[in-house]
């Protein structure tokens, strides 16, 4: 598939999809998320890959829905461009591997819906967080009212949705919306410190547990538990040979 409205790209273990309409502050259309979806496929069968960064082009991550293109010279429906944005959503929520969302600048409704759909989100000083569906009448439809007060708590999702206000970075980061907070120009050289940090670690472990704990954040606490008891695997295949390397540098050390 060719790409115009997002760029993807894919090294060293990494797999980078970069909102590529800097014009519009990467206000998100059809395109993006069909485009989204064929990058998030060939993410998904490609064993090479181990970690996936999802980031925006210019001044800003993304302003959120463009609602003046949605609709526009697109032979679908409303209901369709919705299930669309879900399966994206989904498809990263529930990606095998682990999705940091490197946010620059505006992360705004929308867009904070897809980065909540993130496993971890890293941000530039500059960048801010906000959900302002009510300012224009609208509800969020991506599974924002789910997400936000799970990863901030109910009283401060509340406030951001009723006031519409936005939160820096610092402020995300205090509520624990964020991971981290960098610099502007230390932000890609942060993304990937952490991207590093993660690909040494053994692959399948790391899927299991993302899997086990989105499925367990879905659940009552005593569910959870019985659930993680009954499907966590303990050692995964390369746990031995992990095991074993480990054994061998500290005699080497010794």
């Amino acid at each position: 598939m060719e790409y115009s409205d997002i760029i993807y790209e894919k090294k060293d273990g990494v797999a980078t999809i970069t909102l590529n309409r800097p014009q519009a502050l990467n206000a998100i259309n059809l395109q993006i998320f069909k485009e989204m979806k064929e990058a998030l496929n060939d993410i998904a069968s490609d064993e090479t890959i181990g970690i996936v960064v999802l980031t925006g082009s210019g001044r800003a991550f993304s302003a959120g829905v463009d609602i003046k293109s949605m609709g526009d010279g697109e032979d679908v429906t409303r209901a369709e461009r919705t299930k669309i944005a879900l399966d994206v959503i989904a498809a990263i929520e529930n990606l095998e591997k682990p999705v940091i969302a490197s946010v620059n600048g505006y992360c705004l409704t929308g867009a904070l819906e897809l980065a909540t759909a993130c496993d971890l989100i890293i941000a530039s000083e500059n960048a801010s967080f906000g959900d302002t569906h009510a300012r224009w009448g609208l509800t969020p439809t991506w599974g924002g009212s789910q997400r936000l007060p799970r990863i901030v708590g109910a009283m401060k999702a509340k406030e951001m949705v009723f006031t519409c206000e936005m939160l820096t970075a610092r402020e995300a980061l205090q509520i624990g919306l964020v991971n981290k907070v960098v610099e502007p120009e230390k932000l890609g050289e942060a993304v990937q410190e952490m991207a590093k940090k993660i690909l040494a670690n053994s692959r399948q472990s790391i899927s299991v547990q993302k899997k086990l704990m989105n499925r367990g954040l879905k659940m009552d606490y005593g569910s959870a538990l019985k659930m993680a008891e009954k499907e966590s695997p303990g050692p995964t295949s390369d746990s031995k040979a992990r095991l074993q390397s480990f054994k061998e540098k500290s005699k080497g050390k010794s």
